[in-house]
């Protein structure tokens, strides 16, 4: 009998799983390894923070899709790697011999660089850590006026930043709001017509921007710019970068620079091809791309496919991305700004648009 790990509970992870319950691979253990029990779906992040949906709209159930799957499920984290050995050791202490592996486990902002990042950050991913941070956030806004500043001006900063106030406001609370980007705009990468739709709405809900600008230092109440301007800031929200755990690197894997699994198009490690990875995690040396769940939600079909071929010996499948993917950029209320290339529309019928595409995502893991 064979096992396949699958290291995280990510996107391309649940359709992985679901594929394998829709055909199952006889002589085939697998094993799913994920710290929790919900994984949230990123594309309805803001709409939970707005107040749009429910935790149980937006999150997908690992266990019960894992049972689905026939699969083991362990909460724990993978933590160390043995690649001669093939052996996963988690974080809890079990130790996995496996035949194949893959990678879904995410990223994380580099907080720990920034001083007084780990103390005062409130980093976006773990996503359920920055949920049980919102939920303090909201309560001391309605204790007293605060202010909320976001690092990063992606478009998953600004939408987050205007599903925070949407909800605060709504809450019948106050809070004033900015964000820092280092680029020379809010939204960088996305046509000038995008830019120029969401540097409305910013300056219309009185969101102010700090472009060309480095958050260096936090404190309590205050954040320090790199120039030496202070901002106020009670809470420091961090949705930029990415970072990648050390034992990626450390178990002797290919990465890049940054120190994420480079992999081929196939999705296999370029150092260990019993070794795959998607998402986050992951860098396609021959497609780079964004760290950007539109695309690792894509990645999906072709690693259950690829993962099936590598544990039964056939020839493996090159996957090649998009372009560029489509974004649908909420604004907060039930409104949003949809991005491809160097086109733009807006309106709240974007919204719906996109709530479509979201809610018929979801409604594949749903049991």
């Amino acid at each position: 009998m064979k096992r396949l790990i699958l290291a995280g509970g990510g996107h391309s992870h649940v359709e992985v799983l679901r594929r394998f319950a829709l055909d199952p691979l006889p002589g085939l253990e697998l094993v799913l390894i994920s710290p929790g029990r919900f994984t949230p779906y990123s594309g309805m992040l803001p709409g939970l923070v707005s107040g749009h949906y429910s935790f149980e709209q937006c999150h997908i159930d690992l266990e019960q899709l894992a049972a689905r799957a026939k699969a083991r499920f362990i909460t724990d984290r993978v933590g160390r790697l043995d690649l001669v050995a093939r052996r996963a050791q988690c974080e809890g202490g079990e130790g996995l011999n496996y035949d194949v592996l893959s990678l879904d486990i995410g990223s994380t902002p580099p907080v720990a660089d920034i001083r007084g990042g780990e103390r005062y950050g409130v980093p976006v991913k773990p996503v359920e850590r920055f949920l049980a941070a919102w939920r303090d956030i909201l309560a001391e806004a309605g204790r007293r006026p605060i202010h909320i500043l976001t690092v990063g001006g992606g478009a998953g900063g600004v939408e987050l930043t205007l599903s925070m106030q949407h909800r605060v406001r709504r809450a019948g609370t106050r809070a004033a709001f900015c964000i820092v980007t280092d680029s020379e705009a809010v939204l960088p990468g996305h046509a000038t017509g995008v830019r120029r739709r969401m540097e409305r709405v910013l300056h219309a809900r009185d969101v102010a921007c700090y472009a060309h600008s480095r958050v260096s230092e936090i404190d309590a109440g205050v954040a320090c710019l790199a120039d030496g301007s202070p901002i106020p800031a009670d809470y420091v929200v961090w949705a930029t970068g990415a970072a990648a755990p050390a034992w990626l690197r450390e178990a002797g894997l290919a990465t890049d620079e940054r120190g994420f699994v480079l992999v081929s198009e196939t999705l296999q490690s370029r150092s260990h091809l019993e070794v795959f990875a998607a998402g986050d995690v992951a860098t396609m040396e021959e497609h780079p791309r964004p760290k950007s769940g539109v695309f690792a939600v894509r990645q999906g079909l072709p690693l259950a496919r690829n993962l099936r071929h590598a544990l039964t010996g056939r020839e493996l499948e090159p996957y090649r991305p998009q372009p560029t993917g489509l974004a649908l950029i909420s604004t907060g209320d039930k409104h949003a700004i949809a991005s491809w290339g160097p086109f733009a529309w807006e309106g709240d019928w974007v919204w719906r648009w996109k709530d479509r595409i979201d809610q018929r995502f979801m409604d594949r893991y749903r049991l």
